[in-house]
């Protein structure tokens, strides 16, 4: 499956148009990850346990969007979108929603 940002592959024409295709992933941050990155802001540098969680729901929503475009029979995914929110009560989520035209090439 080829998954792209852009409206075009190069070299291989869209030949079918199979629709708008769209995975969302909510992630909770526990309780312990919280304290750590709260920590991380107090004497600075990255949060690399929030960074895992993040790659985390992407790439789950990724994972979602190519299974979806599989089912409509696509073999490519062109202008990928991904969207990146907090939700929940004090931000406490992480909403990833990944959204693209399936296509065949």
């Amino acid at each position: 499956m080829i998954i792209t940002t852009t409206n075009a592959i190069e070299g291989q024409p869209v030949q079918q148009y199979m629709g708008i295709v769209t995975a969302q992933t909510i992630i909770g941050a526990n309780f312990f990850k919280d304290i750590f990155a709260g920590l991380r802001d107090i004497v600075g540098g990255r949060s690399g346990t929030y960074e895992r969680v993040i790659e985390e729901a992407k790439e789950t929503a990724m994972a979602e969007l190519s299974q979806k475009a599989m089912s409509r029979g696509a073999n490519a995914i062109i202008g990928v979108d991904l969207d990146f929110e907090t939700v929940g009560s004090h931000g406490s989520m992480l909403m990833v929603v990944a959204t693209g035209t399936a296509v065949r090439v």
